[in-house]
């Protein structure tokens, strides 16, 4: 098809418009490698797009999409032919470049990833650079000395994409799981996903001023920030560690050295954006392998690109459960 169709955001003075639109082909950006895309996804990230938030987005039109999967239908790049079935996430796509809330991509081979053969398209992007970052910040946890006898694994944010998928893949790896949420209506959900403990978010929301409390968290998964990464830091046990994935709380963090000093704990970073490629796919075929049938239908829920504007918002708002797909055909 010499055009296809997308969501693009459009901006005039200080309006931000967002509807569907046909593109021709050559207004692509240039990239060694198309993907006619088959499905995407809602992230945080689309969120701050789709509103003009952030400062993500630096040129007007724009189709944003963090997250795509599909078919290469053409590629100069040595990786990847045509009829290959491959994944795309970060390096920015969506943000700084044209994304995946279309039916047809341009980027670099070096962006991307192929399917593992037990995953379909749809399921890869159920998820999408959230079950990405759980499955990254994991194994970051692994390298710092986390095994599954250690304790209890702190998941904040529970009820969120990361969040989910990080409590279904703790879980399945016999990991014990607390989740940390701040909606009620998700206990329920929770439990099934695996979380052996819930905790309300009101527990950790406010500072106590105390640089130490009483140890509890053998690890944790935070995408919260803010007053609530700073009690969890102060509760990790000696030689435990925190992955920071997010900042849905805040992004200033008031805390002391004392944890880091007198339990020798880590907090570790996780970057998913610009996370190494031969990583990726190790990443992405250990949660095709790990993530069971059932938690994909629990998790998530599938919309069409004309869904995107007022879903933007609620996500923004904290009020989606789990992980929004894309068909981008409907």
């Amino acid at each position: 098809m010499d055009a296809f169709r997308a969501l693009v955001v459009d901006k005039h003075g200080d309006q931000l418009m967002a509807d569907i639109r046909e593109i021709e082909s050559v207004h692509l950006p240039e990239g060694d490698v198309t993907v006619d895309v088959a499905y995407s996804s809602l992230n945080y990230k689309d969120g701050l797009v789709l509103n003009g938030l952030g400062g993500l987005v630096k040129t007007y039109p724009h189709v944003p999409g963090i997250d795509y999967a599909g078919t290469v239908s053409y590629s100069t790049h040595p990786d990847f032919t045509r009829g290959d079935r491959v994944i795309g996430t970060g390096f920015r796509v969506g943000e700084v470049r044209w994304g995946g809330y279309a039916q047809r991509v341009s980027v670099s081979g070096d962006w991307l990833v192929s399917l593992p053969q037990s995953l379909s398209l749809y399921r890869a992007m159920c998820l999408g650079s959230a079950g990405l970052t759980a499955a990254i910040a994991l194994r970051t946890l692994e390298e710092h000395g986390l095994h599954p006898n250690q304790g209890e694994v702190l998941i904040t944010g529970a009820s969120g994409g990361v969040g989910s998928f990080s409590v279904s893949l703790l879980a399945h790896l016999g990991y014990q799981v607390a989740a940390l949420t701040g909606r009620e209506e998700n206990l329920d959900y929770l439990r099934q996903l695996g979380a052996k403990e819930i905790l309300p978010r009101s527990e950790l929301s406010s500072p106590t001023g105390k640089p130490l409390e009483s140890a509890r968290w053998a690890a944790c998964i935070d995408s919260v920030g803010g007053p609530v990464l700073s009690r969890v830091l102060a509760q990790t046990k000696p030689g435990g560690s925190t992955a920071a994935v997010g900042l849905a709380g805040g992004a200033a963090l008031e805390t002391s050295v004392m944890p880091f000093l007198l339990r020798g704990i880590n907090l570790l970073g996780i970057d998913s954006v610009y996370y190494p490629n031969a990583r990726r796919s190790e990443a992405w075929q250990r949660l095709a392998d790990v993530i069971p049938e059932d938690a994909f239908d629990r998790i998530t829920t599938e919309v069409s690109l004309s869904d995107l504007p007022e879903l933007g918002r609620s996500i923004l708002a904290g009020q989606v459960r789990g992980r929004v797909v894309v068909d981008v055909n409907r």
